[in-house]
């Protein structure tokens, strides 16, 4: 199995133990993950949900949660409401995802009374990591924007250069993907791209940016050169900015199911980042995924 990624680990060791709330952390996987944040010193988890069942998980795993603030709640809705009430107040400054399904608490993340958004637009993130890969990957958006127009996918495109550059790359390299490397009318997602590309050029934004690009354009050196591609984002890409949900979930899939890979993700953008694992995520993705948003608040 893949390990947390170092550079996760070191850059996150940067910042003291971060404030963070669990929410319905009732969860045995997720406090297996929480526990180790806890222990290595990375977080201080408020942990929000059924007190009984934590108490019950704790003990299981062996998980002393004496010191730990608990917030005795059982309803999904009223755990994200205190979650959000925390991250108001400025009490906490990363919030996890437990036992909930992710829309019923970014729906009350998104409400105006918390002024958690600041006028920004919302994304999420994976930071992909496998022993097959030469380098990380970030992929974006696979969990959150279904099908961005040209306006929110240059929102995302923005948040990923930032999230990337608090990772460490100083001028990341972006590709705008399709399922061609030339617009065409019979293919939306490649028009797009290239309005994607042609806004980000006057915005100057401090990053290498080129689309639209098909995968393999994107990532291999020898694609590229067949298909006469000549640019520095061709073949060496740290980003893919993907058309739609659907094509970043099942990347990002297809990764760990089929090379191994270490899922990160985040939804950034907001006043805190929030970590909204799948249930069926291993304890390494969920921890590498708390290091990542750890990285989003610095």
């Amino acid at each position: 199995m893949t390990k947390v990624p170092e550079n996760l680990i070191s850059q996150a060791l940067k910042t003291p133990e971060i404030s963070t709330a669990v929410v319905c952390a009732e969860q045995e996987i997720l406090l297996e993950s929480i526990k180790e944040a806890t222990e290595k010193k990375f977080i201080k988890p408020i942990l929000i949900g059924n007190q009984e069942i934590i108490h019950q998980i704790a003990k299981k795993i062996n998980f002393n949660i004496q010191n730990v603030k608990i917030i005795n709640e059982k309803s999904n809705i009223e755990c994200s409401v205190l979650a959000c009430k925390l991250a108001k107040e400025n009490k906490i400054k990363i919030i996890v995802k437990g036992n909930l399904h992710t829309d019923i608490l970014m729906r009350v993340y998104l409400k105006k009374e918390f002024g958690l958004i600041e006028g920004k637009r919302l994304s999420h993130i994976w930071y992909m990591s496998a022993n097959k890969l030469k380098k990380p990957l970030f992929i974006t958006d696979g969990a959150l924007n279904v099908s961005p127009r040209v306006d929110v996918k240059l929102h995302i495109l923005k948040n990923s250069i930032l999230f990337a550059k608090k990772i460490g790359l100083e001028k990341p390299k972006v590709a705008l993907l399709s399922g061609t490397e030339d617009p065409i009318e019979s293919m939306p997602s490649s028009i797009e791209a290239k309005k994607v590309m042609d806004q980000a050029v006057k915005e100057n934004l401090n990053a290498l940016i080129y689309g639209p690009l098909a995968l393999d354009n994107a990532i291999s050196k020898e694609a590229a050169k067949i298909k006469n591609i000549n640019n520095d984002v061709a073949g060496d890409a740290d980003i893919l900015l993907v058309p739609n949900l659907e094509t970043g979930n099942s990347l990002s899939k297809i990764m760990v199911y089929f090379m191994d890979a270490c899922a990160a993700g985040i939804v950034t953008g907001g006043k805190v980042p929030v970590v909204v694992p799948s249930r069926a995520d291993n304890t390494t993705s969920k921890l590498a995924s708390i290091l990542a948003a750890i990285i989003d608040t610095q």
